[in-house]
């Protein structure tokens, strides 16, 4: 498996590049726990080069080649990367699998995603053309205004592991779309794929510099960009602990940011539900990706009445789960990314069972995987809302349940958290589930369903979940500054201040 992984540099101002320092970091397959490569370590030196690099090509014949290029020309090269990943879709999706340790199956469905996205983004930067000179109404006839869409400027765009190329993708292909120009810092611990993306511009002849990439650890690659004084706009997905400091950063230089910073998201089961069909949604909801989803629906919130058997339908659904390697055939739940994040979640675990919480199912190694960092899908009952199983973000397969009696008590379940990216409700009454939409503190809802994001829909949260949105055309707006431009058109003088020459 080792030879299947691409010996990249950095890459920077459309070349690879050694890194300053000459440092690399080892990449581990989650589910063998082997070394099966590297990938080039990055410092402030590195990040300080690749931010010129973007600056330049910014700004190169004048803005012509990129910036203040039509939307149409940029469209072109999002097709043409859109084109080359769907080309190598097998190969990307097994990169990361064995990367990332989600199933292989999953990983080629993110993968046509990623093609999805770049081509929904070429047909926006395709619109901007339209909308360019928006004319705005005036209350004087002596004036005319417009409006201008235009590039922000240099993005950093810092990107998690769970969906390492899908989540960069998110980001750079607005980005680009836009006019901007970008430096892309994923996660070290899932970095493959986002490299092989500098791979595809360079194939596809995407202008020096529009998008460099750079791998390393955050301490010394992302800070320094999130801090870089030519950067115009960082761009985080990620924990809401370095979030904190991304934004804190950014708060010196008075820089934009858009943050999405993770969830608690309650998934809410009324009475007249299909168990089955319940089941099977409330376990997706948590445990696809292995359960390392900002957006998991990791609180179970089920009606009192129905309570015992949803329950015994889970375990059972739960047991049916196939946990193996990712790349065998069937597989639908494969390792946590590393033993750091298997170590924590375990710990999770523990500690809510001494807190006095019941494991019903799970939460402990397969027995049949004697390597790799696996978790049993785990489901958690008696619970309490003071319980840190209840309010912290576990980012791994663990669900935790209460029940209610009544709407409100539902209601007040679901929005007793910090966070408030995502929620979920199941029940065949609509004007019910519309009523629980309105009343959920969250910037998505789903609706007898959990998870499903399309790039056309606008994906972000509130209260310590961040702010921004990302994906359909606000997304978009994130990239770009709108300049007013007011123009007097009468051939009448002001006439404010008399003139010298009629005194």
């Amino acid at each position: 498996m080792a030879a299947l992984i691409p010996n990249r540099q950095l890459f920077i101002d459309g070349e690879w590049r050694e890194p300053i320092k000459k440092n690399r970091i080892p990449i581990i397959n989650p589910a063998t726990e082997e070394i099966i490569g590297n990938i080039p370590a990055a410092t402030a030196e590195d990040a300080d080069v690749a931010v010129g690099a973007a600056r330049k090509a910014l700004f190169r014949n004048g803005g012509k080649d990129w910036a203040s290029a039509t939307g149409a020309h940029r469209a072109k090269y999002l097709r043409a990367i859109a084109a080359k990943i769907t080309e190598r879709k097998s190969e990307f999706a097994k990169l990361e699998a064995i990367d990332s340790g989600k199933p292989l199956e999953e990983a080629a469905w993110d993968i046509d995603d990623v093609a999805g996205c770049f081509e929904y983004h070429a047909e926006l930067a395709e619109a901007l053309d339209s909308k360019q000179k928006t004319p705005i109404s005036l209350p004087m006839e002596t004036f005319k205004c417009h409006v201008l869409r235009e590039p922000l400027g240099v993005i950093g765009l810092i990107t998690p592991w769970n969906y390492p190329l899908l989540m960069a993708t998110w980001k750079v292909a607005p980005a680009l779309a836009a006019g901007c120009t970008a430096v892309l810092k994923p996660s070290e611990l899932a970095s493959i794929t986002c490299l092989e993306l500098g791979e595809v511009c360079k194939e596809v002849g995407l202008p020096p510099g529009v998008l460099n990439i750079l791998t390393g650890l955050g301490p010394e690659a992302g800070a320094p960009l999130a801090s870089h004084p030519h950067v115009d706009k960082i761009a985080f997905t990620g924990s809401n602990a370095t979030g904190v400091k991304i934004m804190t950063a950014a708060a010196q230089l008075v820089k934009p940011v858009t943050l999405e910073l993770g969830g608690k998201s309650p998934i809410v089961v009324f009475e007249d539900v299909d168990l089955d069909k319940a089941a099977e949604w409330s376990l997706f909801g948590c445990f696809w990706t292995n359960g390392q989803i900002c957006s998991a629906t990791s609180r179970l919130i089920v009606h009192e009445s129905i309570a015992a058997e949803f329950l015994d339908k889970l375990v059972k659904w739960c047991k049916n789960i196939k946990i193996s390697d990712p790349l065998e055939e069937g597989c639908r739940l494969g390792p946590v990314v590393s033993s750091g994040q298997y170590e924590k979640i375990m710990k999770f675990i523990s500690t809510a069972k001494d807190e006095g919480a019941t494991i019903l199912c799970g939460g402990e190694r397969p027995q049949h995987l004697k390597k790799g960092y696996f978790v049993e899908p785990a489901i958690i009952t008696d619970v309490k809302t003071s319980m840190q199983i209840w309010r912290e973000e576990v980012f791994g397969p663990v669900l935790c349940v209460k029940t209610f009696k009544t709407e409100d008590e539902a209601i007040e379940l679901a929005n007793d958290t910090h966070y408030g990216l995502a929620a979920a409700v199941l029940s065949q009454d609509l004007e019910r589930c519309e009523r629980m939409t309105k009343a959920f503190q969250a910037g998505i809802v789903w609706v007898n369903c959990s998870q499903p994001c399309f790039s056309q829909a606008p994906w972000g949260g509130k209260k310590r979940s961040g702010f921004g949105r990302e994906l359909g055309e606000m997304g978009l707006n994130n990239y770009l500054n709108v300049k007013q431009v007011t123009q007097y058109v009468s051939d009448d003088p002001w006439g404010w201040y008399k003139s010298p020459s009629k005194l």
